[in-house]
């Protein structure tokens, strides 16, 4: 189950975020943003290994408490948490998914 989506420009500003319903965030509005600001400028490190590595498909982070997901379309960023006990076919299913519907972004 999704909990958290945000479409992030490439300065780390959010230019659209949604909480599923019933969830509480976790990490404050300040600790999102930052984290936001952050996922930016990792964006551009990873850039600089393009040529050597190839592009990024996406970031796949396991925590305790949530997944983390970063997608990396042409001129955005999308960030998504869920939960982490999801089975990872679905979790690799949700990032298809959202691969193919921002490739335009």
């Amino acid at each position: 189950m999704m909990r958290f989506a945000a479409i992030i420009d490439l300065k780390g500003n959010i230019s659209e975020a949604i909480m599923k319903e019933g969830k509480t965030s976790l990490k404050s509005q300040k600790e999102e943003e930052h984290f936001c600001k952050q996922v930016a400028i990792r964006r551009k490190i990873r850039k600089q290994f393009d040529k050597s590595l190839g592009s990024v498909n996406y970031v796949h982070i396991e925590r305790q408490k949530v997944t983390q997901i970063v997608v990396y379309p042409k001129n955005r960023t999308v960030y998504v948490t869920m939960e982490p006990n999801m089975d990872i076919t679905r979790k690799l299913e949700i990032i298809e998914n959202i691969k193919k519907k921002t490739s335009n972004l």
